[in-house]
C-alpha cells in the first residue's frame, strides 16, 4: 500500500518495509527502519514511551493481538516525512478503527509513531490482552 507520490525517498523505503513486517506479522526488522530515541504513543498508555524497544515490544505483540487486520488509506504531509496511515482490525471479537501516525526523519528513520483507536471498548480489549503480554517490560521504558 506504498506510493504516495510525494513521499520522501527514504520514508518510502521504510514505509515499504513497515508494511512488508505488517503483512509477515513479524515486526522483527522494525529496529532497522527505527531512531534510536523513538517518540511512541499508544493509546492505552497515558504517556509516551522513549526508546526503539518500547515500540517492538508493543507492536510486535499488537500485530499478533489484532484479527482481520487491514490498512485502507494512507496520506502523507507536504513534505512528505509524515505519514497516515487508517486501518481497522478486530480485537476480542470487537471491530476497531484507528490511525497510525508516523513521522520520519531525513535517514528515513521512524522517530515519532502514535496510535489512535476507537472504540473504547476495542481499546479496552487489546489494553486487557497487552497487560497479559507485556505489562511487566513496560514501566521500564518511561
Amino acid at each position: 500500500m506504498t506510493g504516495l507520490p510525494h513521499l520522501h525517498p527514504a520514508a518510502a523505503a521504510s514505509l515499504e518495509k513497515w508494511h512488508a513486517m505488517i503483512a509477515r506479522k513479524d515486526l522483527g526488522d522494525l529496529p532497522s527502519i527505527t531512531h534510536p530515541e523513538v517518540v511512541f504513543r499508544f493509546p492505552i498508555a497515558f504517556n509516551p514511551y522513549h526508546s526503539v524497544e518500547a515500540l517492538v515490544l508493543v507492536m510486535s505483540n499488537a500485530v499478533q493481538i489484532f484479527e482481520d487486520f487491514n490498512y485502507h488509506r494512507q496520506a502523507a504531509t507536504a513534505d512528505g516525512r509524515n505519514i497516515v496511515l487508517e486501518f481497522s482490525a478486530k480485537v476480542g471479537g470487537k471491530m476497531a478503527k484507528g490511525i497510525d501516525f508516523i513521522r520520519f526523519d531525513d535517514d528515513g528513520k521512524i522517530v515519532e509513531f502514535d496510535v489512535m483507536m476507537r472504540p473504547l471498548n476495542a481499546a479496552q480489549a487489546l489494553a486487557a490482552e497487552m497487560a497479559k503480554r507485556v505489562s511487566g517490560a513496560l514501566p521500564s521504558f518511561k
